[in-house]
């Protein structure tokens, strides 16, 4: 399966079950469902034995179609064209139906007293699948033709701004580095025109998905997406609930800093001193992570970090390469082996200039072994220093778990897999930069530097909290029919606003689709795994620097060239999802619980300073 920035299931299989098509229905090959399990005397009815056998060849079934159908995703992904997209449209199809037919076979045995392993495969058969179709005739080619679509036309978006046409990068660098108010208004309003052709699609797409959700014994799909968590859906839901009141004071101490200081930059016409931030004011074109305007920002009177990372990695001749390789050799320095040579001989580092492909960063392994290989059109900065930490994080992963049972090759739950990767980086420390020469000692900030180090973090880790939570509480009343289509925008607005406390920067169009302005809504790729990922990245950071004996501030602890905590890590990773996610939690943390408190102890010096900056400030937003 493809993973982008996310792993959604055992492999490519899972990520199939995303994808589309542009084929018509009838072009498409008949539905080929696997044969309905055997039972041996239906007066008895079914037995252990029965389902163990169909459990087998559940597994075989499935990964032989992960192997076959991944390369075809990975060609898509790396050269859009109409036939890429109608080869992914097909395979996407017949990945869908095998799955369907799988999971609502297994219910064939869901009045059988099975042993705990045997039912937890019956449960990850039935409640794994991203986007369910229903069975009836069609239905997951139609599923398929427009998951597709939806894909490609997020990948070769565009708009034409001062006569160039520019991709969302071109886009998303002007966001990044302007502080031209009308210019950002512009950039961001013309990115948002990509998505209201894919609302229609969208809205259907919602349609067929319920009722597959249904068919498999769901009320809805959220329900089934909630169902994931070894958990009761509405204990997860309270679960998310209860992390987010405990991180939710860092961001509403930050929000009001930020916005003070951007009414001191942009005055009382452009950003209020109360009242919500203007969305493209943030330096990222989701509001997602604000550490591009970091010098907007930059506390007065306080010694800075002492060093751009950005530069250093230009003046230090890095390219794209490089960087992957310097991510590689922290995973290596904690006791990992080297990724295989093929993931460097397939890997897609940079943009390839003939072709359309999808940017956004991703990491894949194509044969559930040992066939890694990450996709990104790399620059040299230290966003995307940090991102390939991020997606070798799922490759390491892929790779620590590839000889657990094919139901079991993912993470204990979706959040872990993304929180690997942001665990490493969070050791990505001055000190460690000095280790690998990227700064000079003298360039190693002292304490009176740690709130500027803070803050520029908590402008890409707090901040980005409440819009993680924000995407899939929107796509839950959107996909309980809480929210319909006429409502979708203002409904996205509105949650962004509850959460988030920011605002367009003009009123929207009456046609607006700007969650499809999102990679992952056109995408399909639950987002409530990153938000509980910035949770667990903080306590995996902590544990592992408890056990290293460190005995300083969180955020001043690297675990660089740590063996003995890489090989307690992992070991939890070469679990993946044998287990319920709170056993697999204990046996590197120590706790069976996803805790906010690890990252109120690593911000908390700042959240103090924060406190007294804002004296003074009406904070809030409502």
């Amino acid at each position: 399966m493809k993973i982008r920035l996310t792993q959604v299931s055992a492999s490519v299989l899972g990520l199939a079950l995303l994808s589309g098509c542009v084929n018509k229905a009838e072009d498409l090959p008949p539905a080929e469902a696997p044969p309905p399990p055997t039972i041996a005397d239906a007066h008895d009815g079914p037995t252990v034995a029965e389902a163990e056998a169909f459990i087998e060849r559940a597994e075989a079934e499935l990964a032989a179609m992960s192997k076959e159908i991944s390369p075809i995703f990975w060609e898509q992904a790396t050269n859009i064209t109409d036939e890429t997209n109608a080869a992914a449209a097909e395979a996407g199809a017949r990945a869908t139906r095998l799955s369907v037919s799988l999971a609502n076979q297994s219910k064939t045995f869901n009045e059988v007293d099975l042993p705990a392993e045997l039912a937890r495969k019956m449960q990850r058969l039935q409640s794994g699948i991203t986007i369910p179709a229903p069975s009836a005739e069609g239905a997951a080619e139609e599923l398929s033709e427009i998951t597709t679509g939806l894909e490609a036309t997020y990948g070769t978006g565009s708009f034409t701004y001062k006569g160039e046409e520019l991709n969302l990068d071109q886009l998303s660098t002007i966001i990044e580095t302007s502080r031209d108010p009308d210019e950002l208004k512009a950039v961001w309003e013309g990115w948002r025109t990509i998505s209201p052709p894919m609302l229609v699609d969208y809205a259907r797409m919602v349609a067929i998905t319920n009722e597959g959700a249904n068919e498999l014994g769901y009320d809805n799909l959220k329900t089934m997406w909630l169902s994931t968590y070894d958990m009761p859906p509405e204990e997860m839901a309270d679960e998310v609930d209860r992390l987010w009141q405990q991180v939710s004071p860092l961001y509403e101490e930050l929000h009001c800093y930020v916005r003070g200081e951007l009414n001191d930059y942009y005055g009382d016409e452009i950003q209020p001193a109360t009242g919500p931030i203007r969305a493209d004011l943030l330096g990222n074109m989701w509001s997602q992570s604000w550490s591009n305007i970091y010098p907007l920002v930059e506390p007065e009177g306080l010694p800075g970090q002492g060093y751009n990372l950005s530069e250093e990695l230009v003046d230090a001749g890095y390219d794209p390469i490089r960087m992957v390789e310097t991510g590689e050799a922290f995973f290596t320095s904690l006791g990992f082996d080297p990724l295989p040579e093929t993931f460097w001989e397939r890997s897609m580092i940079v943009r390839p200039e003939d072709r359309e492909v999808v940017c956004h960063a991703s990491a894949w392994n194509l044969d559930d072994e040992e066939d890694v290989r990450i996709k990104m059109c790399t620059e040299v900065n230290a966003e995307d220093f940090y991102t390939v930490h991020h997606e070798l994080g799922h490759n390491f992963y892929q790779r620590a778990y590839k000889d657990a049972d094919y139901l079991y090759k993912t993470g204990a739950h979706d959040g872990f897999h993304e929180a690997v990767g942001d665990f490493i980086a969070l050791s990505i420390t001055p000190v460690y930069l000095e280790k690998i020469g990227l700064i000079s000692d003298a360039q190693i900030p002292g304490e009176d530097a740690d709130i500027a180090l803070l803050l520029n973090t908590s402008l890409d880790k707090i901040a980005f909290l409440p819009f993680a939570l924000t995407v899939d509480s929107w796509r839950w009343d959107v996909l309980d029919g809480t929210t319909e289509p006429e409502d979708y925008n203002r409904h996205w607005w509105a949650l962004r606003t509850k959460y988030q406390g920011i605002v367009p920067p003009g009123p929207r169009p009456e046609n607006a689709f700007d969650p499809g302005a999102k990679y992952h809504i056109p995408g399909n790729t639950p987002y409530l795994r990153y938000f509980l990922s910035y949770i667990m990245q903080f306590q995996f950071h902590k544990a592992a620097c408890e056990q290293a004996g460190w005995d300083g501030p969180l955020h001043r602890c690297s675990i660089y060239g740590n063996e003995e905590v890489g090989k307690r890590f992992e070991a939890m990773l070469a679990m993946g999802a044998s287990e319920p996610w709170p056993d697999v939690l204990e046996t590197f943390t120590g706790t069976r619980e996803m805790d906010g408190s690890a990252i109120v102890e690593y911000f908390d010096p700042l959240i103090t300073w924060l406190e007294d900056e804002n004296q003074g400030r009406s904070c809030g937003w409502n």
